[in-house]
C-alpha cells in the first residue's frame, strides 16, 4: 500500500538569491536625503515641542499658585481690611466739604507737606480738646484733593488717605486705597494699611520712594494699579471675543508675561509678550512664531491627545510681533488673524496649495 503524503498549509516561499539580498542590503543602507531632512524636521519639531510643554507646564504652576493665592485674600482678615477701608473712605467724602481738582503743577511736595501739617494739627485738637468739638471744625475745614485718578483725604489720627481709581476704555473699575501715617510731622511717613494687590510692589515703591519723593511714590502706585487692570482686561476682553479660536493661553498674576496659542487648519502660531515694567500697558518684546502645516501632514500629524502638531521648523511673524508692542491686545490680535494667512503663504508658499 503506497505511503499517504502529508500535505503542508503553510505557504512555499521561494528561496533568495543571492542578487537579491545584495540589493537589499544595498536599498537599506542607503542614505536618502529625504529621509534625513525629515529626521531633522522631526528633531527640531521635538525640540520645540520640548519647550512649548516647558513652558506650558511653568504656566500652569502659575495659574496654580494664583489661585491658591486668590484663595488666601478672600480670607475674613483680608476682607475686614477692605471693607473697613471701604466704609472709612466713604465717610471721609462725605466729611470733606470740598474737592480741588490739581493740575501738574499744583501737585508737589509742598502740598503733601500741607496736607500732613493740617492733619497732625486736627490730630492734636483732638487730643487737647476732645473729639466733639474737633469734629465740628473739621466739617467745615476738610478738604479733599483730586489729581487724576487720585484723590487725597485727611483721615483722623494724623493719616493721609488715598483713593486709587481706575478705568478702562473710559468705564469705571474697581478703587483702591492705601493709607499713609506717620508719629509726627518731622518723621518720615510710611504705609499703615492698603487694598493694593499683594503681587504688586508696593513695598518696594515705598523703600524707594515715599521717604524721599511722597508725590513720586503715590504716583508710581496709581500708575500700577492703573496699567495692571488695563492689561487684565485686555486680556479678558481678548478671550470674550476670540475665546473660541484661541487654543491656549496664559498670564502671570499682574498680566506681565502673557502666552497665547492660536491653531488654524494651515497653521499653529504661538505668540509670547513681555511688558518690561508694571507702569507698561503696551509689551516692551513680543515673540510669535508659526509653524505652517503642510497639506499631506494635516491628518496624520494629529497627536494623541488631539492637538496638532506642525510639521516643518517655525518662522517669525514679524508683522505680528510689531503689532503687539505697538497696539492694544485685542488691536494687536485682530491684526495678526486678519494677515495671518498671507504671511504664512509667504514663508511656506506650499501650505495654502490645493
Amino acid at each position: 500500500m503506497a505511503a499517504t503524503e502529508k500535505t503542508s498549509s503553510e505557504p512555499i516561499v521561494a528561496p533568495t538569491t543571492s542578487f537579491e539580498q545584495t540589493q537589499t542590503e544595498q536599498f537599506r543602507k542607503r542614505p536618502h536625503g529625504q529621509s534625513t531632512e525629515m529626521v531633522l524636521f522631526k528633531e527640531e519639531d521635538t525640540r520645540l515641542a520640548t519647550r512649548l510643554d516647558a513652558t506650558r507646564a511653568r504656566l500652569t504652576a502659575l495659574l496654580e499658585r494664583h489661585e491658591n493665592l486668590k484663595e488666601r485674600l478672600s480670607r475674613d482678615s483680608d476682607k475686614i481690611i477692605f471693607e473697613r477701608l471701604q466704609r472709612e473712605f466713604e465717610a471721609a467724602k462725605v466729611s470733606h466739604a470740598d474737592e480741588i481738582s490739581l493740575d501738574e503743577e499744583q501737585w508737589n511736595d509742598g502740598l503733601i507737606a500741607t496736607i500732613r501739617e493740617k492733619v497732625h494739627i486736627e490730630a492734636d485738637k483732638k487730643a487737647l480738646q476732645g473729639q466733639t468739638i474737633v469734629f465740628a471744625d473739621q466739617q467745615q475745614s476738610r478738604t479733599a484733593y483730586r489729581i487724576k485718578n487720585k484723590v487725597i483725604y485727611c483721615l483722623d489720627s494724623a493719616r493721609i488717605g488715598i483713593l486709587y481709581e481706575t478705568d478702562f476704555a473710559g468705564e469705571p473699575f474697581e478703587s483702591y486705597h492705601c493709607v499713609l501715617e506717620s508719629k509726627s510731622f518731622l518723621e518720615k511717613m510710611t504705609v499703615s494699611e492698603h487694598t493694593v494687590p499683594f503681587f504688586l510692589p508696593i513695598k518696594e515703591a515705598e523703600t524707594n520712594f515715599l521717604s524721599s519723593n511722597a508725590i513720586k511714590f503715590i504716583d508710581c502706585v496709581g500708575d500700577m494699579l492703573q496699567a495692571y487692570v488695563d492689561r487684565r482686561e485686555q486680556v479678558r476682553l481678548v478671550k470674550e471675543l476670540y475665546g473660541n479660536q484661541i487654543a491656549e493661553l496664559f498670564h502671570s498674576l499682574p498680566y506681565n508675561m502673557i502666552e497665547f496659542v492660536i491653531e488654524d487648519y494651515y497653521c499653529k502660531v504661538t505668540a509670547s509678550v513681555r511688558y518690561s515694567e508694571l507702569v507698561c500697558t503696551l509689551p516692551s518684546r513680543a515673540r510669535v512664531l508659526a509653524w505652517p502645516i503642510h497639506p499631506s501632514k494635516k491628518i496624520s500629524s494629529r497627536g494623541e491627545n488631539g492637538g496638532t502638531h506642525a510639521s516643518s521648523s517655525p518662522s517669525r511673524l514679524t508683522y505680528a510681533e510689531e503689532a503687539l508692542t505697538t497696539m492694544s491686545l485685542p488691536e494687536a490680535y485682530a491684526e495678526i488673524v486678519l494677515n495671518l494667512k498671507r504671511s504664512v503663504r509667504q514663508v511656506s508658499p506650499n501650505v495654502l496649495r490645493d
